[in-house]
């Protein structure tokens, strides 16, 4: 998938998801759409409304492994 085409994907399909470890309390969430084929879309749900970010399969896999791998512990 070409860069281009993740600045202009369209997200009005995407079903978005929150994270189970969210809680219900609405603090800070955030929801992750990976139902369009393609892209993983990731944004603010206090801010349905506002921009996502858009990444590849590849790349989203990749950051979640980093997580795991603890690469983003400070």
């Amino acid at each position: 998938m070409e860069a281009q085409d993740l600045i202009h994907a369209d997200l009005l399909r995407a079903a978005w998801k929150k994270s189970s470890l969210s809680g219900d309390n609405g603090g800070n969430c955030v929801e992750v759409a990976s139902n369009i084929p393609g892209i993983v879309a990731v944004r603010d749900s206090k801010s349905p409304n506002g921009p996502a970010l858009v990444f590849t399969p590849g790349e989203w896999r990749a950051f979640l492994g980093g997580i795991k791998l603890g690469e983003f512990d400070a």
